[in-house]
C-alpha cells in the first residue's frame, strides 16, 4: 500500500501496482515466508474455451426460469459498467459514450455464452488500476485481455505464487482511490433523501450480501424522491390580458405525481369566459396528465368557457393525438394574438 501511494510521486515510469506485486512477491520468496499464495486459494489454468451452444430446451418454461436472474445479472452488471465510466471520464477528463458501452457489452456476453464464459462488465478495481498505469486507449483493454488469456493458459503457475497480501493491498488502495472522501465532509449537508439511501444501499450490501437487491432498492427509492420532489415543483403564474382573457402559465413537469397540485390552480368557476393554459415552461409527460387535462377542460366546458392550450411541444402534441383514441382530449388550436411592433419614429 506504501508503494503505490508513494511511488508515483517519485516516478511514473513504473506502474506501481505492478511494482507493489513485485516487491510484496520479492520479500516473500527472499525470507521464504509462510503466507497464503493465490494457488492456495484456486487454480488459474485453464485452456481456450472451446464452442458449443447450450443444450437446453427452447421452450417459455426454460425463458422464464432464466430471465430473472439474467435481468438482475444484467442491470447489475450495466449499472457497474456505466458508474465505471463516468469514474474513468472524470480521470481522464474525457467522454464516454454509454449507449455504445451497453451494447457493446451485452454482445459480448451473448457471444461469451457461446464458448462456455460467463457474463461480465466493466469493473471499477481493474480499469482504476489499468488508468493509473498510464492507459489511455482501447490497445490498454486488449492488451489486458490478451495477456489475461497467456497467464490461464500458459502462466498459471506464475501467478499462483503470488502472496495474497500483495493481491489484497492493491484492491485496498483500489477501495480508498474510488471512494468519494469529499462526501464525509458534506455528509450533514446532503438532503436526508440521499443519505438515507446511501445508508439503506450499503446496509444490504453489507447485510445480505446482496449487490442486485441493494442496487434495485436504491434506484427505486430514488426514483420516487425525484418523482415526488418534480410534483411539488409544479406552479402556475395568472394573469389576465387586456382582452379579458385569463393565462395560466405553468411551470414545471406535469405527470401522474403533479396533477393533484396542478388541478388546484384553476379558479373555474370564477375565471371568464376564455382561459389559455401556456406549457412554454412545462411539458405533458403520461397518461395522467392527459387525463387530467381532460378533465380540466371538460369541467371549462360544462361553465360555457373555451380553453387553449399554448406551446405544446411535438412529444406532447403527439401524446396528445395518440390519445384521442382512448379519451376524449378538449383540446383547441392556439389562439392568435396580435403583437403591437411600435413605430421607429417613436422609438427614436
Amino acid at each position: 500500500m506504501l508503494i503505490i501511494w508513494g511511488l508515483p510521486k517519485i516516478t511514473k515510469a513504473v506502474p506501481p501496482s505492478l511494482a507493489a506485486i513485485l516487491v510484496v512477491f520479492g520479500v516473500v520468496a527472499a525470507f521464504g515466508i509462510d503466507t497464503r499464495t493465490v494457488g492456495d486459494i484456486a487454480s488459474i489454468q485453464g485452456g481456450f474455451p472451446p464452442f458449443h451452444i447450450p443444450m437446453v430446451p427452447f421452450t417459455m418454461e426454460t425463458f422464464m426460469l432464466i430471465l430473472p436472474y439474467a435481468a438482475i445479472v444484467a442491470a447489475v452488471g450495466l449499472i457497474e459498467s456505466l458508474l465505471t465510466l463516468n469514474i474513468i471520464d472524470e480521470i481522464t477528463e474525457t467522454r464516454g459514450r454509454s449507449n455504445k458501452e451497453a451494447v457493446a457489452q451485452g454482445a459480448g456476453n451473448i457471444l461469451s455464452g457461446f464458448f462456455s464464459g460467463m457474463g461480465g462488465c466493466a469493473m471499477i478495481g481493474q480499469s482504476l488500476i489499468n488508468v493509473s498505469s498510464g492507459s489511455r486507449t482501447r490497445i490498454a483493454g486488449i492488451v489486458a485481455a490478451v495477456t489475461l488469456l497467456i497467464f490461464v493458459m500458459f502462466g498459471a503457475g506464475l501467478v499462483e505464487m503470488l502472496p495474497m497480501a500483495a493481491l489484497v493491498g492493491l484492491m485496498i488502495m483500489v477501495a480508498i482511490g474510488t471512494f468519494e472522501w469529499a462526501s464525509l465532509r458534506t455528509f450533514t449537508k446532503m438532503p436526508p433523501s440521499d443519505i438515507f439511501v446511501m445508508v439503506l444501499v450499503t446496509l444490504v450490501t453489507v447485510l445480505l450480501h446482496n449487490l442486485a437487491l441493494a442496487v434495485i432498492l436504491g434506484v427505486i427509492i430514488a426514483a420516487l424522491v425525484f418523482a415526488w420532489d418534480n410534483a411539488k415543483r409544479i406552479r402556475a403564474r395568472k394573469h389576465i390580458d387586456t382582452e379579458g382573457t385569463k393565462h395560466y402559465e405553468i411551470y414545471g413537469p406535469l405527470f401522474f405525481g403533479s396533477v393533484q397540485v396542478f388541478n388546484e390552480k384553476f379558479d373555474i368557476l370564477d375565471d371568464p369566459e376564455k382561459i389559455v393554459i401556456d406549457f412554454k415552461e412545462s411539458r405533458v409527460v403520461d397518461m395522467s396528465a392527459i387525463e387530467a387535462l381532460n378533465k380540466i377542460t371538460e369541467r371549462y366546458h360544462k361553465q360555457g368557457k373555451k380553453v387553449y392550450l399554448k406551446h405544446l411541444s411535438k412529444d406532447c402534441r403527439k401524446l396528445l393525438k395518440n390519445a384521442e383514441d382512448i379519451i376524449e382530449v378538449n383540446v383547441m388550436e392556439d389562439p392568435t394574438y396580435k403583437v403591437l411592433v411600435p413605430d421607429s419614429k417613436l422609438t427614436k
